[in-house]
């Protein structure tokens, strides 16, 4: 297991300065000069230049990439080209508005999705198993952000009991405010996952209802609930956990897009932001933030399948020997 971790360390430590390099070249192939967000209309060439050799992209892109390493290197996402402030901290003050809204929709995927897809595997042949498998399907194909406008439209327009967007200005001073604030988008970027989460849960649940071992276990006496408890749920959770960790990353990014929907002060605008002002330290801290975060939920699944699944264990000391 710990070589697994060495291994499994570096391969994180590989994607991420894969990703750091992607991030910088692609931000390089986009037209527009980031210097003009320093300069109003009729600058002179020399102003111009002033102001690239200012944010350092008069320099040759080795050198540019080289001084980005070692500024990650030491936790600096730099300087905004705009504000001069630091990039870092600004992430920090957004993630107390994206990193609850990823995690409460989570939690409210997975609570709804869970259940469902285990009574649509239950009822496959039923009318309502053929209803679940329906609408997690229309879920899957509806775009986040039609979603939150639609709910917008009914609980903040026309019911209104709900705000239609915004966060309060002492964040989370007000828990139940900020709470009020977050419930449209939650519920928005929580029903879609949960869409595609309820077809992973209930594929996972008909290979064990339809499983050898089940049966036995059945046969020998046990109840339905107890061979589900004992055998099923294990083997069951093997496959999910790996969805849950893709699903966790997913709805992380889609609630950087929903900000931008309802308003909310997170990575998503700050995104927006810097790409309508080429602030090209803004652009890379938000996206290498977001990738990390990926990567490093990527990394926790694949920790907790081996710990629930004895024979990826057992795998890995085959391999060792």
């Amino acid at each position: 297991m710990i070589g697994y971790l060495a291994r499994r360390s570096a391969f994180l430590l590989l994607s991420l300065f894969l990703a750091a390099a992607v991030l910088f070249l692609l931000l390089r192939l986009l037209p527009g000069d980031p210097a003009n967000a320093l300069l109003s209309l009729g600058a002179t060439p020399d102003q111009i230049a002033a102001a690239r050799h200012q944010i350092g992209t008069d320099r040759p892109l080795p050198e540019q990439f080289a001084a980005w390493l070692g500024s990650l290197a030491t936790l600096d996402l730099g300087r905004s080209f705009v504000s001069t402030a630091p990039v870092g901290p600004e992430i920090a003050a957004r993630l107390v508005v994206t990193v609850p809204l990823t995690v409460l929709s989570f939690t409210l995927a997975v609570v709804v999705a869970v259940p469902l897809g285990y009574l649509a595997a239950r009822r496959s042949n039923t009318w309502f198993g053929a209803l679940l498998g329906a609408l997690s399907q229309l879920g899957v194909a509806v775009p986040v952000f039609w979603i939150g406008l639609l709910l917008i439209t009914v609980f903040a327009l026309r019911l209104r009991i709900l705000p239609a967007g915004g966060f309060p200005r002492d964040d989370w001073a007000d828990p139940g405010r900020a709470l009020t604030s977050l419930a449209l988008p939650v519920v928005t970027v929580g029903l879609v996952m949960s869409a595609s989460l309820i077809r992973y849960v209930r594929s996972a649940t008909l290979d064990v209802l339809g499983s050898d071992y089940l049966r036995t276990f059945r046969a020998l006496g046990s109840s339905f609930t107890g061979a589900m408890w004992r055998h099923g749920l294990r083997n069951a959770a093997v496959p999910v956990v790996s969805v849950l960790g893709i699903e966790l990353a997913t709805t992380f990014l889609g609630a950087v897009v929903v900000e931008s929907v309802f308003a909310l002060p997170g990575l998503g605008t700050l995104l927006v932001k810097g790409i309508a002002e080429h602030d090209y330290p803004v652009i890379q801290g938000v996206l290498f933030v977001s990738t990390f975060a990926v990567l490093l939920i990527g990394f926790a699944a694949d920790l907790i399948q081996r710990i629930i699944d004895p024979r990826l264990r057992h795998n890995l000391s085959v391999e060792a020997r």
